[in-house]
């Protein structure tokens, strides 16, 4: 730009600051702009256009408004330009980040020189009137997203001047007239270096100090006093205060880089990750420049490089998100995750969705990230920066563990496992298992200098290697029989050489499920789920979970179990359905292990099956001895039978938080033991009067007041079928209900009973039965707000109708689990609800319409709507599944949908995955019998096809 382009509004003082430029360390200097800077902020025709507003014989306050408009227009157009830039040029994120700070360096000097020199002008300034302005906080790096803030710091010599007041105030209103979000302080030099002292949150901002425009000696002043009386004797205590405030941050937002919904700025692996390192690398290298820290051997020119691509690559994600939210929007949500996929160019390709593409590319960004950010925590250590993993006298007085003794190239270094010959390492590709096998045996972490090794080498392990039988065990030994498997996963991953051992496990590394139910990534659930059998088989959580963990604890095929939790979702990511897949991929992966015959075989049955028992135990009535058949007849082994239970227990609760709950270990823990009974003999196989007399009788044995002759006559006005599936108490609570007098035809009598064990409520009502019943009070239910997971309809042989209703408070969010619906003010306004519908004088369908409308970061998922009907699920009723998309009131419009083909609903079973909805409902028609013409089933299916259609939220 030319000095006269650079020239301020009116002649600058001598000692004025010159726009200045951010640090190179943060790649915003000398790097260029995204496009001309003439097209993003004509400096000649602004200085103009604000030298005729001073010129005009104008009071303060419009002369003000009026260079306010010139600067607004000039924004509007420098932004304009740059948000073209990025999308129509495809310019990168780091760029628009700089030209946004460029141009805002821009406004705020043509504010302050305004205000300066046309508002409040001084033909002698004193030294009281020095002033100096200087961007601070991530504006002093030179990096702005589109929505950012503006901190700006008004540095005086000692005190505030009156005209300096004025000024400030002038430019302020100014920039906030601009919309600009300005944070600000007015302190003198020492007044910073006090606070700085004081205030960590102070401190870091003014480490990124960068003078815009003002007295040049102030801000050289506040710079040199800033290193020599605090940040050049203070670097340690920064960064134990920075490494803790970014533990917090992470526990904070989830403690995973692999979030399927992450933060890009304060998540794991985001920009706040990047800018950490940046400010310990000023603050205890003065490093200007990247390749500072390569000449201090931090960092190699390589690992800069990968570096330098991760942070672009995030500020292009993070300026995407703040164009397309048009706000300071940091979550990417899965709204915007299509959307920045779409813009962006991604395509779908071999399985994966365009969505899936892009946000494998935003993981691998994190994951570099996090991969630095280690390395430079253990130069720290080796400069003694930062503490060591082990402190205090261990450090000094540890003995060398055996393990290390015994393998020459081994040593302990800084608290952790470190290379001392490196020619000797890398004589063997085998030694890179060795190291992470003694690291996870002595409990200390392995060295980055040697994962860094590690990483270097990991092209040396190709068919030959994948062959080799020591290869082999070891890894498998790693997985199966280690004392922390996940850590030796995690560090094989994170290096490349799980990968290089499992090739097909490349794919999986930083996939997303496009979904609302996972959590994680694939790669990372699988370690996950790998982590989960090694807590439940340690014992780690049998205080809270007794039962899953003396399960898995029981399982004698325990290598198996840990490789089946490893590939149970390898088949992710192809075109073909991933069970199926993923036990072909297993078998082939198994046996270049080497695993026996047997084993392979289990594995691959294993994946292949993986959802078999929660969907059964999710979707269907396990209480119907026809259902356990089924299930027994897929399984045919007890032990096989445990290892799916294990493994599904493990897989459900590496979901995500809130995913597994009571309600589902008690279902899976019932589907369990009547299918191992039914396996081992134990069950003598009793019809369906003998099952219903057998829970008449035990359910009779707890309602001592009742004759003999009252229950008898209690027992033959309901079904058989109703005391299949309910246990004693619900059945003894009916029996209350329902004694006389008999309520009146329009009367309602309701019973509550908590679950602690199912995490639910037990809702019954007794009234009498009419068409249309069920559907009324499910849509009173959703009105009421409880989420319905299963449902038992009966009517008695006198007309009346016994509907019970499990019921949750749904989560607040998605990493809290769903809680029983126990407020006593919420379930009187249920009740209400129920019985101003049976009355007429609530039409559910029509209330539900204001609520179905769903959150934007919801509307990007498609749920193709079927229905499937089955006659050879059950004895004596037809099944009846519904799949479609999740939404309130979904149960009571398919209800509406049943009544109206003239079905009547003995059961449902409500399930849901994310924004995926199961209902499964056992039918039978007006005759008490299973539906079976197919064109019966042709109008069913239209019906609830239509139900889920013509309901569908916007």
């Amino acid at each position: 730009m030319s000095d006269k382009a650079r020239a301020s509004i009116v002649d600058a003082p001598k000692n004025a600051l010159p726009i200045a430029t951010a640090s190179t360390l943060s790649e915003a200097a000398g790097a260029g702009l995204v496009a001309p800077g003439v097209e993003i902020f004509d400096a000649d025709q602004v200085a103009s256009d604000l030298r005729a507003v001073q010129g005009e014989p104008l009071d303060f306050g419009p002369k003000r408004l009026a260079a306010a408009a010139i600067l607004k227009e000039a924004q509007q157009r420098g932004r304009a330009r740059i948000e073209r830039a990025f999308f129509e040029d495809r310019r990168s994120g780091i760029g628009v980040a700089r030209a946004l700070s460029w141009l805002t360096d821009r406004i705020v000097e043509s504010a302050f020189r305004f205000a300066q020199d046309a508002l409040f002008p001084s033909l002698a300034c004193s030294e009281s009137d020095r002033l100096a302005v200087i961007a601070v906080g991530g504006y002093g790096r030179g990096e702005m997203a589109p929505f950012s803030d503006v901190d700006l710091l008004f540095l005086t010599p000692y005190k505030l001047s009156s005209r300096n007041e004025s000024v400030i105030e002038a430019t302020l209103y100014t920039l906030w007239d601009l919309r600009l979000k300005v944070g600000h302080a007015t302190r003198g030099v020492e007044e910073c270096l006090r606070a700085a002292r004081g205030d960590m949150t102070i401190r870091t901002a003014l480490l990124e100090n960068r003078p815009i425009c003002g007295d040049a000696d102030l801000a050289i002043q506040l710079r040199d006093r800033l290193w020599e009386g605090l940040f050049s004797t203070t670097a340690e205590q920064f960064v134990t205060a920075k490494l803790l405030e970014r533990d917090e941050r992470h526990r904070r937002t989830g403690g995973s880089r692999y979030l399927l919904e992450p933060n890009v700025k304060e998540s794991k692996g985001g920009l706040r990750d990047v800018q950490t390192l940046l400010w310990l690398a000023k603050y205890i290298y003065r490093a200007e420049l990247w390749r500072d820290l390569i000449d201090k051997r931090v960092f190699t020119a390589e690992e800069v490089s990968r570096c330098r691509l991760a942070k672009a690559h995030l500020w292009t994600v993070r300026c995407g998100l703040h164009y397309l939210a048009g706000r300071a929007q940091e979550k990417l949500t899965f709204d915007y995750q299509v959307d920045l996929a779409e813009r962006f160019g991604y395509r779908a390709s071999g399985g994966q969705r365009p969505v899936e593409r892009f946000m494998k590319r935003y993981f691998i960004a994190a994951k570099q990230v996090g991969d630095l950010t280690r390395i430079f925590c253990a130069a720290l250590e080796h400069q003694h920066r930062k503490a060591p993993p082990l402190t205090g006298l261990r450090r000094y007085f540890m003995t060398t563990p055996p393990e290390i003794e015994r393998t020459p190239w081994l040593e302990i270094r800084d608290g952790r496992v470190a290379v001392s010959d490196q020619a000797a390492f890398d004589a063997d590709p085998i030694n890179l298992l060795k190291i992470v096998e003694i690291g996870v045996s002595t409990n200390l972490f392995v060295h980055p200098d040697a994962l860094r090794l590690m990483a270097r080498r990991v092209r040396e392990i190709d068919d030959d290697v994948r062959a080799r039988e020591d290869v082999r065990a070891l890894f498998v030994k790693l997985v199966s029989e280690s004392a922390d498997p996940v850590r030796a996963l995690r560090r094989l991953s994170e290096t490349g050489v799980l990968q290089r051992l499992i090739p097909e496990f490349q794919r999986v590394t930083g996939m997303m499920q496009f979904n609302m139910y996972h959590h994680f990534t694939v790669d990372e659930h699988l370690i996950q789920t790998v982590e989960q059998h090694q807590l439940l088989k340690t014992g780690a959580l049998a205080d809270r979970h007794p039962g899953e963990s003396q399960l898995v604890e029981s399982v004698s095929e325990q290598r198996v179990l840990a490789v089946a939790a490893l590939l149970h979702d390898i088949g992710k990511g192809l075109r073909e359905d991933h069970s199926t897949a993923g036990a072909r991929l297993a078998a082939g992966i198994c046996a270049d292990l080497g695993m026996s015959e047997a084993e392979t075989h289990t594995i691959s049955w294993l994946v292949l099956h993986h959802l078999a028992m929660s969907d059964m135990a999710q979707k269907r009535d396990i209480s119907d001895p026809r259902t356990v058949r089924a299930f027994a007849d897929l399984v045919r082994s007890p032990v096989r039978l445990k290892l799916l239970y294990a493994l599904t227990i493990c897989d459900i609760r590496a979901v995500g938080s809130g995913v597994w709950n009571s309600w589902k270990a008690q279902l899976l823990r019932q589907l369990y033991n009547d299918a191992r009974a039914m396996l081992i003999g134990e069950d003598p196989a009793l019809t369906r009067h003998e099952r219903a007399e057998a829970a008449q009788a035990a359910a009779h044995e707890r309602a001592a007041e009742w004759s003999e002759e009252a229950w008898a006559a209690h027992v033959a006005r309901l079904p058989a079928s109703y005391w299949i599936g309910l246990d004693a108490e619900t059945h003894i609570a009916h029996a209350r209900m329902m004694a006389d007098p008999q309520p009146a035809a329009d009367s309602l009598r309701m019973d509550v009973r908590q679950e602690p064990g199912r995490d639910a409520t037990e809702v019954s009502f007794y009234t009498a039965d009419h068409p249309g019943l069920f559907a009324r009070i499910t849509g009173a239910l959703a009105l009421a707000g409880a989420s319905v997971v299963e449902c038992r309809a009966t009517t008695t042989r006198d007309g009346m109708a016994i509907n019970s209703f499990w019921v949750q408070e749904p989560a607040d969010d998605d990493t809290s689990a769903p809680s029983a619906y126990d407020d006593p003010d919420r379930l009187s306004r249920l009740r209400d609800a129920v019985k101003l519908s049976l009355a007429g004088q609530l039409a559910p369908r029509e209330a539900l319409k204001a609520r179905r409308k769903l959150k934007p970061r919801e509307r990007k998922f498609e749920v193709a709507p079927s229905v499937v009907i089955d006659n050879a699920a059950s004895d004596i009723l037809t099944v009846v599944e519904v799949n479609g998309r999740d939404r309130v009131g979904l149960l009571h419009d398919l209800a509406r949908a049943l009544a109206a083909e003239n079905v009547n609903i003995v059961s449902a079973i409500v399930a849901t995955y994310g924004e995926h909805a199961v209902d499964v409902f056992y039918v039978k028609d007006v005759f008490g019998m299973k539906i079976v013409t197919e064109s019966k089933h042709r109008r069913l299916e239209a019906a609830l096809l239509t139900a889920i259609e013509n309901s569908a939220p916007a």
